[in-house]
Protein backbone atom coordinates (compact mmCIF):
# COMPACT_ATOMS: atom_id res chain seq x y z
CA UNK A 1 0.00 0.00 0.00
CA UNK A 2 1.16 3.73 -0.63
CA UNK A 3 1.44 6.20 1.53
CA UNK A 4 2.94 9.89 2.47
CA UNK A 5 6.27 9.53 4.89
CA UNK A 6 7.01 11.35 7.49
CA UNK A 7 9.86 13.34 6.76
CA UNK A 8 10.82 14.94 9.85
CA UNK A 9 14.51 15.32 10.81
CA UNK A 10 14.50 13.23 13.41
CA UNK A 11 13.53 9.80 11.71
CA UNK A 12 16.35 8.71 9.66
CA UNK A 13 14.34 6.19 7.51
CA UNK A 14 10.81 4.67 6.58
CA UNK A 15 8.57 3.60 9.60
CA UNK A 16 7.86 -0.23 9.10
CA UNK A 17 4.12 1.20 9.98
CA UNK A 18 3.73 4.53 8.46
CA UNK A 19 0.42 6.62 8.38
CA UNK A 20 -1.00 9.02 5.99
CA UNK A 21 0.55 12.32 6.20
CA UNK A 22 0.37 14.97 3.58
CA UNK A 23 3.23 16.42 1.79
CA UNK A 24 3.40 20.49 1.17
CA UNK A 25 3.38 21.10 -2.53
CA UNK A 26 2.25 17.05 -3.72
CA UNK A 27 -1.22 16.40 -5.34
CA UNK A 28 -3.92 15.23 -3.08
CA UNK A 29 -3.86 11.52 -4.44
CA UNK A 30 0.17 11.35 -5.02
CA UNK A 31 1.66 9.38 -2.06
CA UNK A 32 5.23 8.45 -1.42
CA UNK A 33 5.61 4.79 -1.14
CA UNK A 34 7.63 3.10 1.56
CA UNK A 35 9.00 1.14 -0.90
CA UNK A 36 10.41 3.38 -2.92
CA UNK A 37 11.45 6.45 -0.84
CA UNK A 38 13.45 6.93 2.43
CA UNK A 39 15.23 9.60 3.42
CA UNK A 40 18.73 8.53 2.06
CA UNK A 41 16.90 7.86 -1.10
CA UNK A 42 15.04 11.60 -1.41
CA UNK A 43 16.07 14.13 -3.30
CA UNK A 44 18.62 16.54 -2.11
CA UNK A 45 17.69 20.31 -1.68
CA UNK A 46 18.85 22.91 -3.38
CA UNK A 47 19.81 24.77 -0.86
CA UNK A 48 22.86 24.33 1.16
CA UNK A 49 24.81 21.42 -1.49
CA UNK A 50 27.97 21.39 -0.56
CA UNK A 51 30.16 19.54 -3.10
CA UNK A 52 31.47 22.74 -4.96
CA UNK A 53 33.97 22.48 -7.69
CA UNK A 54 37.26 21.84 -5.61
CA UNK A 55 34.94 18.66 -4.03
CA UNK A 56 34.31 16.82 -7.59
CA UNK A 57 38.12 18.25 -8.51
CA UNK A 58 39.30 16.44 -5.37
CA UNK A 59 37.21 13.78 -6.35
CA UNK A 60 38.75 12.84 -9.46
CA UNK A 61 42.19 13.82 -8.29
CA UNK A 62 41.66 10.64 -6.22
CA UNK A 63 40.57 8.46 -8.80
CA UNK A 64 42.56 9.58 -11.94
CA UNK A 65 45.85 9.04 -9.88
CA UNK A 66 45.06 5.37 -8.57
CA UNK A 67 47.19 2.43 -8.65
CA UNK A 68 45.05 0.82 -10.82
CA UNK A 69 44.97 3.34 -13.32
CA UNK A 70 48.75 3.85 -13.41
CA UNK A 71 49.01 -0.06 -14.24
CA UNK A 72 46.77 0.54 -17.01
CA UNK A 73 48.84 3.55 -18.37
CA UNK A 74 52.21 2.08 -18.05
CA UNK A 75 50.99 -0.61 -19.75
CA UNK A 76 50.30 1.42 -22.62
CA UNK A 77 54.06 2.34 -22.95
CA UNK A 78 54.88 -1.74 -22.10
CA UNK A 79 52.79 -2.03 -25.51
CA UNK A 80 55.12 0.29 -27.47
CA UNK A 81 53.38 3.50 -28.02
CA UNK A 82 55.95 6.13 -27.30
CA UNK A 83 55.26 9.52 -24.38
CA UNK A 84 53.27 11.17 -27.16
CA UNK A 85 51.27 8.46 -28.56
CA UNK A 86 50.22 8.04 -25.08
CA UNK A 87 49.60 11.31 -24.13
CA UNK A 88 47.46 11.09 -27.47
CA UNK A 89 45.55 8.05 -26.33
CA UNK A 90 44.61 9.50 -22.35
CA UNK A 91 43.69 12.35 -24.24
CA UNK A 92 41.13 10.68 -26.47
CA UNK A 93 39.69 9.04 -23.03
CA UNK A 94 39.99 12.14 -21.10
CA UNK A 95 37.65 13.86 -23.57
CA UNK A 96 34.89 11.09 -23.85
CA UNK A 97 35.21 10.64 -19.88
CA UNK A 98 34.49 14.35 -19.71
CA UNK A 99 31.54 13.98 -21.60
CA UNK A 100 29.55 11.31 -20.75
CA UNK A 101 30.39 12.85 -16.92
CA UNK A 102 28.88 15.52 -17.67
CA UNK A 103 25.79 14.48 -19.29
CA UNK A 104 25.06 11.76 -15.74
CA UNK A 105 26.42 14.80 -13.31
CA UNK A 106 23.64 17.37 -14.92
CA UNK A 107 21.07 14.33 -14.82
CA UNK A 108 21.96 14.29 -10.55
CA UNK A 109 22.29 17.91 -9.87
CA UNK A 110 18.88 18.78 -11.55
CA UNK A 111 17.23 16.01 -9.99
CA UNK A 112 18.71 15.73 -6.55
CA UNK A 113 18.47 11.94 -6.25
CA UNK A 114 20.73 8.87 -6.50
CA UNK A 115 21.57 6.25 -9.05
CA UNK A 116 18.59 3.70 -7.86
CA UNK A 117 15.76 6.61 -8.48
CA UNK A 118 17.42 7.63 -11.01
CA UNK A 119 17.69 4.29 -12.95
CA UNK A 120 13.91 4.40 -12.36
CA UNK A 121 13.23 6.67 -14.89
CA UNK A 122 14.16 4.55 -17.90
CA UNK A 123 13.39 1.10 -16.27
CA UNK A 124 10.61 1.78 -13.97
CA UNK A 125 10.13 2.00 -10.39
CA UNK A 126 10.59 -1.76 -9.96
CA UNK A 127 12.39 -2.48 -13.41
CA UNK A 128 15.46 0.24 -12.07
CA UNK A 129 16.85 -2.46 -9.67
CA UNK A 130 18.17 -4.18 -12.71
CA UNK A 131 20.94 -1.92 -13.24
CA UNK A 132 20.98 -1.01 -9.93
CA UNK A 133 21.83 -4.68 -8.98
CA UNK A 134 24.40 -4.80 -11.93
CA UNK A 135 26.08 -1.54 -10.23
CA UNK A 136 26.40 -3.27 -6.88
CA UNK A 137 27.61 -6.66 -7.49
CA UNK A 138 30.23 -5.28 -9.61
CA UNK A 139 31.05 -2.41 -6.73
CA UNK A 140 30.75 -4.89 -3.38
CA UNK A 141 33.25 -7.33 -5.55
CA UNK A 142 35.39 -4.45 -6.18
CA UNK A 143 35.54 -3.05 -2.97
CA UNK A 144 36.82 -6.19 -1.35
CA UNK A 145 39.07 -6.40 -3.88
CA UNK A 146 40.51 -3.02 -3.59
CA UNK A 147 40.71 -3.36 0.17
CA UNK A 148 42.72 -6.40 0.05
CA UNK A 149 44.85 -4.20 -2.47
CA UNK A 150 45.06 -1.68 0.24
CA UNK A 151 46.21 -3.98 3.07
CA UNK A 152 48.77 -5.15 1.02
CA UNK A 153 50.41 -1.82 1.14
CA UNK A 154 49.54 -1.48 4.73
CA UNK A 155 50.98 -4.99 5.28
CA UNK A 156 54.30 -3.52 3.40
CA UNK A 157 54.24 -0.05 5.36
CA UNK A 158 54.23 -2.29 8.65
CA UNK A 159 57.37 -4.67 7.60
CA UNK A 160 59.10 -1.52 6.51
CA UNK A 161 58.51 0.05 10.01
CA UNK A 162 58.53 -2.83 12.04
CA UNK A 163 60.28 -6.18 10.63
CA UNK A 164 59.82 -8.37 13.32
CA UNK A 165 55.87 -8.88 12.67
CA UNK A 166 56.94 -10.17 9.30
CA UNK A 167 56.74 -13.34 11.63
CA UNK A 168 53.14 -13.48 11.51
CA UNK A 169 53.11 -13.45 7.69
CA UNK A 170 53.72 -16.92 6.83
CA UNK A 171 50.52 -18.37 7.96
CA UNK A 172 47.40 -18.95 6.26
CA UNK A 173 43.42 -18.64 7.69
CA UNK A 174 41.16 -18.71 4.59
CA UNK A 175 44.05 -17.96 2.32
CA UNK A 176 45.16 -15.07 4.03
CA UNK A 177 48.21 -14.58 6.77
CA UNK A 178 47.48 -13.36 10.58
CA UNK A 179 49.35 -10.08 9.37
CA UNK A 180 47.06 -10.23 6.24
CA UNK A 181 43.75 -10.51 8.43
CA UNK A 182 44.76 -7.63 10.68
CA UNK A 183 45.80 -5.28 7.62
CA UNK A 184 42.67 -6.21 5.96
CA UNK A 185 40.55 -5.63 8.81
CA UNK A 186 41.94 -2.63 9.62
CA UNK A 187 41.59 -1.25 6.02
CA UNK A 188 37.84 -2.14 6.46
CA UNK A 189 37.16 -0.47 9.88
CA UNK A 190 38.47 3.02 8.39
CA UNK A 191 36.33 2.85 5.32
CA UNK A 192 33.00 1.37 7.46
CA UNK A 193 33.65 4.69 10.04
CA UNK A 194 34.28 7.39 7.18
CA UNK A 195 31.01 6.07 5.36
CA UNK A 196 29.30 5.59 8.60
CA UNK A 197 29.26 9.35 9.07
CA UNK A 198 27.25 9.98 5.82
CA UNK A 199 28.23 11.70 2.22
CA UNK A 200 29.45 14.88 3.98
CA UNK A 201 32.30 12.74 5.64
CA UNK A 202 33.26 11.32 2.29
CA UNK A 203 32.78 15.02 0.75
CA UNK A 204 35.74 15.81 3.47
CA UNK A 205 37.77 12.77 3.13
CA UNK A 206 38.00 12.97 -0.61
CA UNK A 207 39.13 16.80 -0.29
CA UNK A 208 41.67 15.12 1.94
CA UNK A 209 42.84 13.01 0.17
CA UNK A 210 43.56 14.31 -3.38
CA UNK A 211 45.84 16.38 -2.48
CA UNK A 212 47.74 13.86 -1.26
CA UNK A 213 48.45 11.92 -3.68
CA UNK A 214 48.92 14.60 -6.34
CA UNK A 215 51.81 16.20 -4.37
CA UNK A 216 53.22 12.15 -4.03
CA UNK A 217 53.12 11.61 -7.70
CA UNK A 218 54.61 14.22 -8.54
CA UNK A 219 57.04 14.29 -6.27
CA UNK A 220 57.95 10.79 -7.31
CA UNK A 221 58.22 12.09 -11.12
CA UNK A 222 60.74 14.68 -9.92
CA UNK A 223 62.87 12.45 -7.97
CA UNK A 224 62.59 9.94 -10.86
CA UNK A 225 63.68 12.39 -13.95
CA UNK A 226 66.32 13.97 -11.88
CA UNK A 227 67.81 10.22 -11.40
CA UNK A 228 67.79 9.73 -14.77
CA UNK A 229 69.63 12.87 -15.59
CA UNK A 230 66.76 15.18 -16.08
CA UNK A 231 66.48 12.94 -19.72
CA UNK A 232 63.84 9.82 -20.19
CA UNK A 233 63.25 7.22 -23.07
CA UNK A 234 60.36 8.13 -24.61
CA UNK A 235 59.39 4.48 -25.84
CA UNK A 236 60.49 1.15 -24.99
CA UNK A 237 61.94 0.48 -29.07
CA UNK A 238 61.17 2.26 -32.24
CA UNK A 239 57.27 3.69 -31.51
CA UNK A 240 54.45 1.65 -33.44
CA UNK A 241 53.72 3.20 -36.51
CA UNK A 242 50.61 3.07 -39.18
CA UNK A 243 47.57 1.03 -38.59
CA UNK A 244 48.73 -0.55 -35.34
CA UNK A 245 49.89 3.21 -34.02
CA UNK A 246 46.30 4.58 -34.58
CA UNK A 247 44.20 1.30 -33.57
CA UNK A 248 46.46 1.14 -29.81
CA UNK A 249 45.69 4.59 -29.37
CA UNK A 250 42.25 4.97 -30.23
CA UNK A 251 41.51 1.59 -28.01
CA UNK A 252 43.42 2.66 -25.18
CA UNK A 253 41.44 6.03 -24.97
CA UNK A 254 38.02 3.57 -25.67
CA UNK A 255 39.64 1.36 -22.23
CA UNK A 256 39.85 4.25 -20.63
CA UNK A 257 36.11 5.76 -20.59
CA UNK A 258 35.47 1.69 -19.99
CA UNK A 259 37.29 1.87 -17.07
CA UNK A 260 35.08 4.38 -15.95
CA UNK A 261 32.09 2.84 -16.88
CA UNK A 262 30.88 2.63 -13.18
CA UNK A 263 31.06 5.63 -12.60
CA UNK A 264 29.89 7.44 -15.36
CA UNK A 265 26.61 5.65 -14.34
CA UNK A 266 26.32 6.78 -10.51
CA UNK A 267 28.11 9.75 -10.49
CA UNK A 268 24.77 11.20 -9.84
CA UNK A 269 25.49 9.79 -6.25
CA UNK A 270 27.73 12.94 -6.20
CA UNK A 271 26.73 15.62 -8.03
CA UNK A 272 23.37 15.26 -6.54
CA UNK A 273 24.78 17.86 -4.06
CA UNK A 274 26.02 20.06 -6.30
CA UNK A 275 24.67 23.49 -6.42
CA UNK A 276 24.40 23.79 -10.43
CA UNK A 277 25.72 23.27 -13.55
CA UNK A 278 28.84 25.24 -13.90
CA UNK A 279 29.87 23.62 -10.79
CA UNK A 280 29.84 20.19 -12.03
CA UNK A 281 31.04 21.41 -15.65
CA UNK A 282 34.05 23.13 -13.95
CA UNK A 283 35.08 20.75 -11.24
CA UNK A 284 34.70 17.92 -14.04
CA UNK A 285 37.30 19.77 -16.33
CA UNK A 286 39.95 20.00 -13.70
CA UNK A 287 39.74 16.82 -12.24
CA UNK A 288 39.09 14.71 -15.51
CA UNK A 289 40.91 16.51 -18.82
CA UNK A 290 43.55 18.72 -17.32
CA UNK A 291 44.29 16.01 -14.04
CA UNK A 292 44.03 13.05 -16.73
CA UNK A 293 46.94 15.01 -18.84
CA UNK A 294 48.72 15.38 -15.54
CA UNK A 295 48.52 12.17 -15.16
CA UNK A 296 49.67 11.21 -18.50
CA UNK A 297 52.54 13.08 -18.18
CA UNK A 298 53.79 11.75 -14.82
CA UNK A 299 53.55 8.24 -16.52
CA UNK A 300 55.54 8.60 -19.52
CA UNK A 301 57.84 10.31 -17.15
CA UNK A 302 57.80 7.46 -14.69
CA UNK A 303 58.52 4.93 -17.35
CA UNK A 304 60.12 6.48 -19.35
CA UNK A 305 62.66 7.29 -16.36
CA UNK A 306 62.80 3.80 -15.19
CA UNK A 307 63.75 2.27 -18.45
CA UNK A 308 66.31 4.57 -19.48
CA UNK A 309 68.28 3.97 -15.63
CA UNK A 310 68.17 0.40 -16.19
CA UNK A 311 65.98 -0.83 -18.87
CA UNK A 312 62.91 -2.03 -17.12
CA UNK A 313 59.26 -1.88 -17.91
CA UNK A 314 57.52 -0.98 -14.83
CA UNK A 315 53.76 -1.29 -14.35
CA UNK A 316 53.33 0.33 -11.24
CA UNK A 317 54.47 3.32 -9.12
CA UNK A 318 54.36 1.42 -6.45
CA UNK A 319 57.51 -0.80 -7.55
CA UNK A 320 59.24 2.79 -7.69
CA UNK A 321 58.18 3.45 -4.25
CA UNK A 322 59.75 -0.47 -2.74
CA UNK A 323 63.42 1.05 -4.18
CA UNK A 324 63.39 4.48 -2.13
CA UNK A 325 66.77 3.72 0.11
CA UNK A 326 65.67 5.94 2.21
CA UNK A 327 63.08 4.32 5.32
CA UNK A 328 60.99 7.68 5.86
CA UNK A 329 59.99 8.66 2.12
CA UNK A 330 59.28 4.96 2.05
CA UNK A 331 56.76 5.03 4.63
CA UNK A 332 55.77 8.61 3.24
CA UNK A 333 54.87 6.96 0.03
CA UNK A 334 53.27 3.99 1.17
CA UNK A 335 50.92 6.34 3.44
CA UNK A 336 50.09 7.99 0.25
CA UNK A 337 49.18 5.30 -1.89
CA UNK A 338 47.51 3.98 1.19
CA UNK A 339 45.11 7.30 1.40
CA UNK A 340 44.31 7.29 -2.16
CA UNK A 341 43.33 3.21 -2.44
CA UNK A 342 41.09 4.01 0.16
CA UNK A 343 39.48 6.96 -1.17
CA UNK A 344 39.03 5.37 -4.66
CA UNK A 345 37.42 2.64 -3.33
CA UNK A 346 34.89 4.63 -1.51
CA UNK A 347 33.66 6.43 -4.11
CA UNK A 348 33.81 3.76 -6.86
CA UNK A 349 32.97 1.09 -4.59
CA UNK A 350 31.17 1.90 -1.44
CA UNK A 351 29.00 4.90 -1.76
CA UNK A 352 27.05 3.03 -4.77
CA UNK A 353 26.03 -0.71 -3.11
CA UNK A 354 25.01 1.40 -0.35
CA UNK A 355 22.83 2.95 -2.26
CA UNK A 356 21.57 0.06 -3.63
CA UNK A 357 20.85 -2.30 -0.90
CA UNK A 358 19.05 0.99 0.46
CA UNK A 359 16.60 0.83 -2.21
CA UNK A 360 16.10 -3.00 -2.47
CA UNK A 361 14.33 -2.50 0.98
CA UNK A 362 13.65 1.60 1.77
CA UNK A 363 11.72 0.59 4.75
CA UNK A 364 14.37 -1.02 6.79
CA UNK A 365 17.59 0.22 5.47
CA UNK A 366 19.43 3.56 5.24
CA UNK A 367 22.49 4.32 3.75
CA UNK A 368 24.47 3.92 6.59
CA UNK A 369 22.77 0.06 7.19
CA UNK A 370 23.21 -0.97 3.31
CA UNK A 371 26.37 -0.05 3.76
CA UNK A 372 27.29 -2.38 6.76
CA UNK A 373 25.61 -5.09 4.44
CA UNK A 374 27.63 -4.58 1.38
CA UNK A 375 31.05 -4.12 3.71
CA UNK A 376 29.82 -7.25 5.55
CA UNK A 377 29.47 -9.22 2.10
CA UNK A 378 32.63 -7.82 0.76
CA UNK A 379 34.57 -9.93 3.48
CA UNK A 380 32.65 -12.85 3.12
CA UNK A 381 33.45 -13.35 -0.49
CA UNK A 382 37.32 -13.66 0.35
CA UNK A 383 38.18 -11.23 -2.40
CA UNK A 384 41.80 -12.31 -2.50
CA UNK A 385 40.61 -15.49 -3.69
CA UNK A 386 39.05 -13.68 -5.92
CA UNK A 387 41.88 -11.22 -6.93
CA UNK A 388 44.09 -14.33 -7.64
CA UNK A 389 41.48 -16.17 -9.75
CA UNK A 390 41.84 -14.75 -13.37
CA UNK A 391 38.65 -16.45 -14.25
CA UNK A 392 36.66 -15.01 -11.82
CA UNK A 393 38.44 -11.53 -12.87
CA UNK A 394 38.17 -11.61 -15.91
CA UNK A 395 34.80 -13.60 -16.89
CA UNK A 396 32.82 -12.80 -14.44
CA UNK A 397 33.60 -9.49 -13.44
CA UNK A 398 34.77 -8.19 -16.77
CA UNK A 399 31.75 -10.05 -18.49
CA UNK A 400 29.42 -7.75 -15.72
CA UNK A 401 31.36 -4.70 -16.65
CA UNK A 402 30.38 -5.19 -20.25
CA UNK A 403 26.78 -4.53 -18.88
CA UNK A 404 27.79 -1.10 -17.99
CA UNK A 405 27.51 0.44 -21.43
CA UNK A 406 23.92 -0.92 -22.81
CA UNK A 407 22.34 0.35 -19.16
CA UNK A 408 24.48 3.93 -19.66
CA UNK A 409 23.09 4.32 -23.14
CA UNK A 410 19.39 3.23 -21.96
CA UNK A 411 19.13 5.56 -19.40
CA UNK A 412 20.87 8.57 -21.06
CA UNK A 413 18.80 8.10 -24.52
CA UNK A 414 15.63 8.05 -22.58
CA UNK A 415 16.99 11.04 -20.37
CA UNK A 416 18.19 13.54 -22.64
CA UNK A 417 16.86 12.28 -26.41
CA UNK A 418 13.64 11.32 -25.22
CA UNK A 419 12.37 13.70 -22.30
CA UNK A 420 14.37 16.04 -22.86
CA UNK A 421 15.66 16.46 -19.24
CA UNK A 422 11.68 16.65 -18.39
CA UNK A 423 11.66 14.07 -14.99
CA UNK A 424 8.20 14.49 -12.62
CA UNK A 425 10.57 13.75 -9.44
CA UNK A 426 7.34 12.95 -7.05
CA UNK A 427 6.22 10.68 -9.37
CA UNK A 428 9.87 8.89 -9.18
CA UNK A 429 8.81 7.51 -5.59
CA UNK A 430 4.83 7.01 -6.11
CA UNK A 431 3.47 3.20 -6.78
CA UNK A 432 0.14 4.68 -8.31
CA UNK A 433 -0.43 2.97 -11.48
CA UNK A 434 -1.46 6.48 -12.78
CA UNK A 435 1.91 7.96 -12.50
CA UNK A 436 4.56 8.29 -15.15
CA UNK A 437 7.09 5.97 -14.02
CA UNK A 438 4.59 2.72 -13.15
CA UNK A 439 5.17 1.26 -16.88
CA UNK A 440 3.87 -2.11 -16.81
CA UNK A 441 3.81 -3.35 -13.15
CA UNK A 442 6.21 -0.83 -12.54
CA UNK A 443 8.75 -2.11 -15.58
CA UNK A 444 9.26 -0.48 -18.88
CA UNK A 445 9.67 -3.60 -20.86
CA UNK A 446 10.78 -1.17 -23.92
CA UNK A 447 13.93 -0.53 -21.84
CA UNK A 448 14.75 -3.77 -20.98
CA UNK A 449 14.29 -4.81 -24.38
CA UNK A 450 16.98 -2.66 -25.59
CA UNK A 451 19.12 -3.35 -23.38
CA UNK A 452 19.01 -7.29 -23.30
CA UNK A 453 20.28 -7.62 -27.11
CA UNK A 454 22.50 -5.04 -27.01
CA UNK A 455 24.31 -6.51 -23.39
CA UNK A 456 24.03 -9.70 -25.11
CA UNK A 457 26.53 -7.95 -28.07
CA UNK A 458 28.44 -6.29 -25.56
CA UNK A 459 29.67 -9.95 -23.55
CA UNK A 460 30.20 -11.46 -27.12
CA UNK A 461 33.02 -8.50 -28.20
CA UNK A 462 34.35 -8.28 -24.68
CA UNK A 463 34.78 -11.89 -24.11
CA UNK A 464 35.35 -13.57 -27.03
CA UNK A 465 39.05 -13.95 -28.05
CA UNK A 466 38.05 -13.81 -31.87
CA UNK A 467 36.87 -10.08 -31.34
CA UNK A 468 39.93 -8.40 -29.34
CA UNK A 469 40.57 -6.08 -31.76
CA UNK A 470 37.24 -4.45 -31.17
CA UNK A 471 37.01 -5.76 -27.40
CA UNK A 472 38.08 -2.32 -26.40
CA UNK A 473 35.61 -0.87 -28.02
CA UNK A 474 32.47 -3.00 -26.51
CA UNK A 475 31.49 -0.36 -23.92
CA UNK A 476 30.57 2.57 -26.74
CA UNK A 477 29.23 -0.36 -29.10
CA UNK A 478 27.02 -1.78 -26.16
CA UNK A 479 25.74 1.92 -25.43
CA UNK A 480 25.14 2.98 -28.73
CA UNK A 481 23.51 -0.06 -29.86
CA UNK A 482 21.15 0.28 -26.81
CA UNK A 483 20.43 3.81 -26.93
CA UNK A 484 19.41 3.49 -30.79
CA UNK A 485 17.08 0.02 -29.97
CA UNK A 486 15.28 2.03 -27.39
CA UNK A 487 14.67 5.31 -29.13
CA UNK A 488 13.54 3.19 -31.89
CA UNK A 489 10.88 1.06 -30.18
CA UNK A 490 10.14 4.03 -27.38
CA UNK A 491 7.16 6.29 -27.60
CA UNK A 492 7.79 9.43 -29.18
CA UNK A 493 4.85 11.54 -29.30
CA UNK A 494 4.24 11.69 -25.56
CA UNK A 495 4.14 14.96 -23.22
CA UNK A 496 6.66 14.82 -20.47
CA UNK A 497 5.77 16.72 -17.21
CA UNK A 498 8.91 18.36 -15.47
CA UNK A 499 8.77 18.53 -11.86
CA UNK A 500 10.72 19.68 -8.99
CA UNK A 501 11.29 17.51 -6.13
CA UNK A 502 12.09 20.37 -4.17
CA UNK A 503 8.66 19.42 -1.95
CA UNK A 504 9.59 16.04 -0.74
CA UNK A 505 13.96 17.29 -0.95
CA UNK A 506 16.03 16.65 2.29
CA UNK A 507 19.19 18.92 3.14
CA UNK A 508 22.45 17.77 2.47
CA UNK A 509 23.21 17.16 5.82
CA UNK A 510 20.59 14.23 5.92
CA UNK A 511 22.75 12.04 3.51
Amino acid sequence: MSTSLNLAPEHPIASPTPTSIPVDGLPPDLQLSPRLHNRDLAPTRLAGRRWGGYSIFALWTNDVHNIANYSFAMGLFALGLGGWQILMSLAIGAALVYFFMNLSGYMGQKTGVPFPVISRIAFGIHGAQIPALIRAVIAIAWFGIQTYLASVVLRVLLTAVWPQVAAYDHNSVLGLSSLGWVCFVAIWVVQLVILAYGMEMVRRYEAFAGPVILLTVASLAFYMYFKADASIAWSVAEPLTGYEMWRNIFAGGALWLAIYGTLVLNFCDFARSSPCRKTIRVGNFWGLPVNILVFAVITVVLCGAQFKINGQIIDSPTQIVATIPHTAFLVLGCLAFLIVTVAVNIMANFVAPAFVLSNLAPRHLNFRRAGLISATLAVLILPWNLYNSPVVIVYFLSGLGALLGPLYGVIMSDYWLLRKGCINVPELYSENPACAYHYSRGVNLRAVAAFVPAAALSIVLALVPNFHSVAPFSWLIGAGIAAAIYLLIAPRHRVYQDVSGECIAVDHSSH
